[in-house]
């Protein structure tokens, strides 16, 4: 991946140094460097070019640098090294802080200074404005482009690259022979040419900017090079058909077309020109010829935008209706377990209750009381686990402190014969609300699975203390006093703690202690993983 990018970087540098070889090619001798030196010369102002891209701030400078250099040489690549320095000062623009692109506009300005003043003749204010705002404008506009590249609809840049390029090499393949017979410098001319053609480059985000520019150029190459019209024409149709196809109004379509004729009848009508019914209608339909494949192209890609957003929504409604569908098997299966389990546990609670009041008092009627109590919270947790399912955005309401359930839990095993010492770190309630309400679960399931496994008369110990921003529980037990007989067990609640736990992104391992008894290690991030 690192050389992608490499053959645009190798053509902008062959384009600098073809670009100078164009403008020197009729160049002699200097009074400092002879013609075979436009070669090198030519080789040292463009190959820079090709890493504009990456380091387009030092490429600034050393063309500024160069500018100079050249120009006190009375080279004619001082020409080109000015076309280009405008364009890295338009990268600079788009890729580079705005701190340290002032760095290379004040040499940018310093440098163009040099380059236009004459020996022995004073700088003007208009000089001094000139030198200002040559370097400024490629800058702004790269600064603008960075800005609105997000807000463009098209991300891809590509067709801006194409048109860019295009404009450039129509411009410059089609005029730089004339460069030399104009009245203005050499490289005033051929920096709008490179600014004519490089300006479609952004014709699809500023429409009504590059039209107007084209306009400008046209009548200016009419009244100053006459040879560069015909070119100013083709690149005034395209900036057209441009405009039509990113404005909808078909107002301002109809102003651009106008005022495409007028532009067009500018260039093409010369004192001498007859006017005829023909001519002028041959002049409307290629004025009209780019409006018409620019709305087509327009209407097109709207079309194309409006069957995507058509297909988003049918993705979106598609998920919503799997999602829908889900939640409704979700609350049908929740539905079933709690009027299966329900049904089962109230007549437990029933038959535990009816006992309650028949049994004398004493262990028997306490555990009666203890299987009545413990079958409501049961039912209680069914109804809040159905209303969970029923929405599961919902976070369940956690009724009781989760230390209190803790407490509550190792009384109840002691109740049942347990012998339990709880170590309940006071600092644990400053763990997040979800640690500690699974930190309860996970006690409550741990001395379960002892009473099960090892039997009453067990001697267990809890700890729950914070660890490592989090929370830690070890739950040991020891060995059984006597051989039970063990209860019924589904095997799921070592399972289901595992999976609680690694849901919240912590840790959990159980097995033996080494001294016949057994060991649970859970640890809770602060932190629920996403």
């Amino acid at each position: 991946m690192r050389w992608r990018g490499v053959p645009l970087d190798a053509l902008l540098a062959i384009s600098g140094v073809g670009l100078d070889l164009l403008t020197t090619a009729h160049a002699g001798d200097t009074a400092y460097l002879p013609a075979a030196m436009n070669i090198p010369m030519a080789l040292l102002v463009g190959l820079p070019m090709g890493l504009v891209r990456r380091w387009p701030l030092p490429v600034t400078l050393y063309l500024a640098v160069f500018l100079v250099i050249s120009d006190q040489l009375g080279s004619y690549t001082s020409n080109t090294a000015q076309i280009l320095i405008c364009v890295a000062l338009g990268v600079v623009g788009f890729r580079v802080a705005w701190k340290p692109a002032l760095l290379g506009v004040g040499a940018t300005v310093m440098a163009t200074a040099v380059n236009i003043a004459d020996p022995g003749i004073a700088m003007t204010g208009n000089t001094w404005m000139y030198s200002v705002l040559l370097p400024t404008f490629p800058t702004v506009l790269g600064a603008y482009l960075r800005g609105s590249a997000d807000r463009l609809e098209e991300r891809d840049v590509t067709p801006d690259a194409l048109l860019a390029a295009g404009g450039v090499a129509i411009t410059v393949l089609s005029t730089w022979t004339t460069w030399h017979g104009g009245a203005q410098p050499v490289w005033v001319i051929g920096l709008l040419a490179v600014v004519g053609g490089l300006s479609l480059g952004v014709a699809r985000r500023l429409p009504g900017l590059v039209f107007l520019l084209q306009g400008v150029l046209l009548i200016s190459a009419d009244t100053y090079l006459n040879d560069a019209v015909n070119t100013c024409v083709i690149l005034t149709l395209i900036a057209i058909g441009v405009f039509a196809m990113r404005v909808d109004s078909w107002a301002w379509t109809a102003a651009a077309y106008l005022t495409g004729c007028l532009l067009t009848a500018i260039a093409v009508v010369g004192d001498g020109t007859e006017i005829t019914p023909f001519r002028v209608g041959v002049l409307m339909t290629l004025v009209a010829t780019p409006i018409a494949i620019g709305r087509y192209l327009g209407m097109r890609q709207a079309a194309s935008a409006a069957e995507r957003l058509r297909a988003e929504e049918s993705a979106r409604l598609a998920v919503a209706q799997v999602r829908a569908d889900q939640l409704a098997e979700r609350e049908r299966i929740a539905r079933d377990v709690h009027d299966i389990v329900a049904h089962h546990v109230g007549a437990m609670v029933l038959r535990a209750s009816a006992a309650r009041y028949t049994a004398p008092d004493g262990p028997v009627a306490d555990a009666l009381s203890d299987i009545r109590e413990t079958g409501h919270q049961v039912l209680q947790d069914l109804r809040d686990l159905l209303d969970l399912l029923r929405d599961p955005d919902r976070g369940p309401d956690l009724l009781a402190n989760p230390a209190d359930v803790v407490r509550e839990s190792a009384e109840r095993m002691a109740a049942a014969g347990l012998v339990v010492d709880l170590d309940l770190d006071p600092a644990s309630d400053r763990a997040p609300l979800i640690a500690r309400a699974s930190a309860a679960r996970i006690v409550q399931e741990g001395l379960t699975n002892v009473l099960k496994h090892a039997g009453p008369g067990t001697r267990v110990r809890v700890i729950v203390a914070p660890a490592q921003e989090g929370l830690a529980i070890e739950i040991r037990n020891g060995r059984p006093p006597t051989v039970i007989e063990r209860l019924p067990s589904s095997g799921r609640g070592l399972a289901g703690m595992r999976e609680r736990v690694r849901a919240l992104g912590g840790t959990l391992s159980a097995g033996p202690d080494g001294e016949g008894g057994w060991l649970l290690l859970a640890s809770l991030p602060a932190r629920i993983a996403a």
